[in-house]
């Protein structure tokens, strides 16, 4: 059986973690610095991973290919096939005609360009983030805003900045999922320690909102709704995590902000806005460390819909949440579906590794949740909706071919990105790390969320940060004498406000607003607001972990 050895090079923790750290400096290398495609980067940085369990740790290839085989697998279902599920509900929606109506449906509730990009970037966004992650909202919400006139540099610094409070319960709580499944710590209290972090951040983003569409305008004539958005949106995304689904949480949240929103303006409007009053280029740096100084976007035309049609263009996210608070509330479905999981004994590996502890290690038996999956819920919505939408059987599954090949670098991404961090795992160099870092005792904690931010900057994906660092935050805090579920949650929470700086959300942001190539830009204007986030969440963290431990579940 193989056991790793903490201190493998030379009995020195410290060289032996900055060795057992080079496939994690090869990922970051290759992506920040060289700029590779994010799938040759984790496919080399897997190599490297390999190459070092092998060669630094002693660990057979057989048992590292075989850690990487299962890492792999773990992407591509569940993670994945949450996300490929995800996105095909939602081409769905475009293939149906109905995603035009929903988005002139949004234009109905206010023409006023900064309560637009409150419900559409902030709201809708959140709601997209929840069903698919990983991009898709930044895409989808910018075009939206452009179509209602907002300018590209505006449009993507807006969407930018509103994917963040989200994003820990993104893709049906994937990248909670995901520190669970490789902790062992249940998904649930994560989700509820992070529900008593992202929600502060979420108080704020909307505000911020309002100042990148109009400076100090904006906020001085539209701060209560922004306010209102922001607290109903906290409110519902602390409650959901704690009390009723970690996977429900940014449904639930987004849903509710929005309707908040809706009955809010019913009783209160903002002072209009001239339509050829552009921000005063004076107000501009006022209103954020890299604010957009383009005009403001005028208000769109605002040509009614039929209520039945705005119904059917929500009926998608009426179905999901219907079927999830089924599947995750309703006792006797939750515990059916639970029983359909199967454990697999990874051949070849299970009983053959063993943890620093010497105890056998329990990563090594993959659950495959073929029908309790979140993915697998998803594609069940995916039929009724297409049943309902009175789709073609034949145009559904062409979709869904689409979408898988659409996904096609994403799924060898996040396979390969898992498959590097089952093989860290395992080996012993995760935990390496983990030891060495927890070094920095009781101040670990302040530092805890910037593992989870460079991580997400890197990968674009707080899945990802968490398939990197999670056991390595465990180990830190157990070492330490920290709360081992705190600081996995702050590495979930510090991931969220690195996404709005990562080159993939850049990319993205960019193509869908026609500014490929100036990636450079909206990184300048958004990185303030990212390092400021995030320096509130390391004072947050810092506070819970030694001052305001009462504030945790």
């Amino acid at each position: 059986m193989y056991r790793p050895d903490l201190s493998p090079v030379g009995d020195s923790l410290a060289l032996s973690s900055l060795v057992a750290a080079l496939p994690l400096l090869t990922l970051f290398v290759l992506l920040g610095g060289l700029r590779l495609k994010a799938h040759w980067a984790g496919l080399a940085s897997l190599g490297v991973a390999v190459g070092v369990a092998v060669v630094a740790y002693g660990m057979p290839v057989g048992l590292a290919l075989l850690s990487g085989t299962e890492g792999a697998a773990f992407g591509l279902f569940p993670i994945m096939w949450i996300v490929l599920a995800a996105l095909w509900v939602y081409q769905l929606t475009v293939h149906s005609g109905r995603f035009e109506d929903l988005r002139r449906a949004f234009d109905l509730v206010s023409g006023d360009a900064r309560v637009q990009a409150l419900i559409i970037a902030f709201c809708f966004g959140a709601l997209l983030e929840a069903l698919a992650g990983f991009g898709a909202p930044v895409a989808i919400t910018g075009v939206m805003l452009m179509a209602v006139g907002f300018t590209p540099v505006r449009a993507a610094v807006t969407v930018l900045v509103a994917n963040t409070a989200p994003v820990a319960f993104g893709a049906i709580a994937t990248p909670i999922i995901t520190a669970g499944s490789l902790t062992g710590i249940p998904y649930e209290d994560i989700g509820a320690y992070v529900g008593r972090q992202t929600p502060l951040l979420a108080l704020f983003v909307p505000l911020l909102l309002v100042t990148l569409v109009d400076g100090r305008r904006g906020i001085r004539q539209t701060w209560p709704v922004a306010l209102v958005c922001g607290v109903a949106f906290a409110v519902a995304q602390f409650v959901s995590a704690t009390y009723i689904s970690v996977e429900l949480t940014d449904i639930v949240a987004s849903l509710v902000a929005l309707a908040a929103v809706v009955l809010f303006l019913r009783v209160w409007q903002p002072e209009p806005v001239p339509e050829s009053g552009p921000v005063a280029p004076d107000s501009a740096p006022d209103s954020t460390p890299g604010s957009a100084s383009d005009s403001t976007p005028g208000s769109a035309s605002r040509e009614g819909v039929p209520w039945r049609r705005v119904l059917m263009a929500f009926l998608p996210y009426l179905v999901v949440i219907g079927v999830f608070s089924v599947a995750k509330l309703w006792d006797p479905a939750k515990e059916f579906l639970a029983d359909t999981d199967v454990e697999v004994a990874w051949p070849g590996l299970d009983g053959e590794v063993l943890t620093a502890d010497g105890e056998r290690s329990s990563t090594t038996v993959y659950v495959l949740p073929w029908l309790s999956s979140p993915g697998s819920l998803l594609l069940l919505c995916g039929a009724l909706v297409a049943a309902v939408y009175r789709i073609r059987p034949w145009d559904a599954c062409r979709e869904l071919v689409r979408t898988v090949v659409t996904l096609r670098w994403a799924l060898l991404t996040v396979a390969s990105v898992l498959a590097l961090a089952y093989v860290m795992n395992l080996s012993g160099q995760t935990i390496t790390i983990g030891t060495w870092i927890a070094g920095a005792g009781a101040a670990f904690a302040f530092l805890s969320p910037v593992l989870g931010w460079l991580g997400t900057a890197v990968t674009g994906s707080d899945t990802s940060a968490n398939a990197l660092f999670a056991t390595l935050q465990q180990t830190a805090a157990r070492k330490a004498d920290l709360d081992p579920t705190l600081l996995v949650a702050a590495n979930t929470s510090g991931g969220v406000v690195g996404k709005m700086i990562s080159p993939q959300n850049l990319t993205i942001a960019a193509t869908a607003v026609g500014m490929l190539g100036r990636e450079a830009e909206l990184f300048r204007k958004a990185i303030g607001w990212s390092v400021v986030l995030l320096l509130v969440l390391c004072v947050l963290v810092f506070l819970q972990a030694h001052a305001l431990s009462g504030m945790l579940p």
